[in-house]
């Protein structure tokens, strides 16, 4: 336990406390058995190491952080190593990467089960390697999905501003008042654009220069390893998945006509529509349908976006077209603060919130003829700074969260 808990020492004094995302307080730490589950690079690591700094005394061995991908854990068991910590007092395991350690979710359910007093809270990046295990655990383990950062987010950490967030239902009712608060602080255009290209993950504030070779080897990464070793993907038809995303980058925002993306990458249908839906459980992609109370799992979806714009931005050949841009923008936002999103259709705007408000995604010029027959139908604008009657810039849905 020494070893564990020298390394423990060594993160826990490099861990910075300046930032720390408002995802923190989402999660009800009093859990026996948390899992913080999320795409590479969204912070993790950073924000479990930031819970124990922020809770706990400096040297306090009631808790401990460790990885699961480290050497240790190739001569020690999980439930050896909890075991041993709660006789020597220990009360919180922080323990990361737990996707990395196999039979992972039967060694967790066995220490929940044996150690009443014990609080776990693990973290993993392999989204489906976590929906393999998560089963074991259903009855015992409260799940939480942590999204890149928000407009919100990133606009302040840019700024130095602290920002607050706001309820969708209240940005629609009081979007003018709101707006003008935000601008008496900066003004959200100057930094809009860079947030589409290299805002979602936080490790762009460690290492610009190299963000976009990152960013695709995360991408690599989840296609050659874990669709491969999850999903029984064979190796050869990873480039015909990563030729997949090239297709979806450089997609048009009309609807999405699977048949050709599949005679375009030379796999069947039903292939196709398999892929779809598991880079969509690795938060690459974002498949939206018209009806998610009757949405089967091989479905065609009505609309097929990147998972937020900067993997759109990495990934597309060229300048990806901007109604895509902002579309994807659009359904990040929402997504991330935790809202359902159906496609509107053709007739009555872009996308059906909720069930309830009806949102045409357009530039500055967007008119409300989809909406204007909807009760709760509203415009998101591209380059404006405020919000006239229900037209509201697109830049303050990236606020939600």
């Amino acid at each position: 336990m020494d070893r564990l808990f020298e390394r423990h020492d060594e993160y826990i004094n490099a861990v910075p406390m300046d930032f720390i995302r408002n995802f923190m307080d989402t999660i009800n730490w009093d859990s026996r058995l948390i899992c913080i589950k999320g795409p590479k690079g969204v912070g993790k690591s950073t924000l479990l190491l930031q819970r124990i700094k922020s809770c706990f005394p400096e040297g306090d061995r009631h808790v401990l952080y460790c990885s699961a991908d480290t050497g240790y854990f190739a001569t020690h068991t999980l439930a050896d190593t909890a075991d041993q910590f709660v006789k020597t007092g220990g009360t919180a395991l922080f323990i990361d990467e737990i996707h990395k350690y196999e039979g992972w979710s039967h060694e967790l359910k066995e220490i929940h089960d044996l150690h009443k007093d014990l609080h776990v809270v693990v973290s993993g990046s392999s989204l489906i390697e976590m929906n393999n295990g998560k089963a074991d655990l259903s009855r015992r383990m409260v799940e939480y999905e942590m999204p890149g950062l928000s407009f919100r987010e990133y606009i302040g950490l840019e700024t130095g501003n602290k920002f607050d967030t706001i309820s969708l239902e209240n940005l629609l009712e009081n979007a003018s008042a709101f707006c003008n608060g935000i601008k008496q602080k900066c003004r959200p255009l100057e930094y809009f654009r860079q947030y589409l290209i290299s805002g979602y993950y936080p490790f762009f504030f460690e290492d610009r220069p190299t963000y976009g070779l990152r960013l695709e080897n995360i991408v690599n990464y989840t296609i050659d390893t874990e669709l491969t070793s999850q999903r029984n993907i064979e190796t050869g038809n990873t480039r015909k998945i990563k030729a997949l995303l090239q297709v979806i980058s450089g997609m048009l925002p009309f609807e999405t006509d699977i048949a050709k993306i599949s005679r375009n990458i030379g796999i069947q249908r039903l292939t196709t529509l398999k892929y779809l839906k598991s880079l969509e459980e690795a938060r690459i992609i974002r498949r939206l349908f018209s009806d998610l109370s009757t949405t089967s799992d091989l479905q065609k979806p009505d609309k097929i976006f990147m998972d937020n714009t900067n993997l759109l931005h990495a990934l597309s050949q060229s300048r990806p077209e901007t109604g895509t841009v902002r579309e994807t923008f659009f359904c990040s936002q929402l997504a991330g603060a935790g809202h359902s999103i159906e496609y509107g259709g053709l007739k009555s705007g872009d996308f059906r919130i909720d069930k309830k408000y009806i949102i045409e995604v357009g530039g500055r010029d967007k008119g409300f003829s989809q909406v204007k027959n909807e009760e709760n139908g509203y415009v998101a604008a591209d380059d404006i700074d405020s919000a006239v009657f229900r037209k509201i810039p697109l830049w303050a849905f990236g606020f939600l969260y």
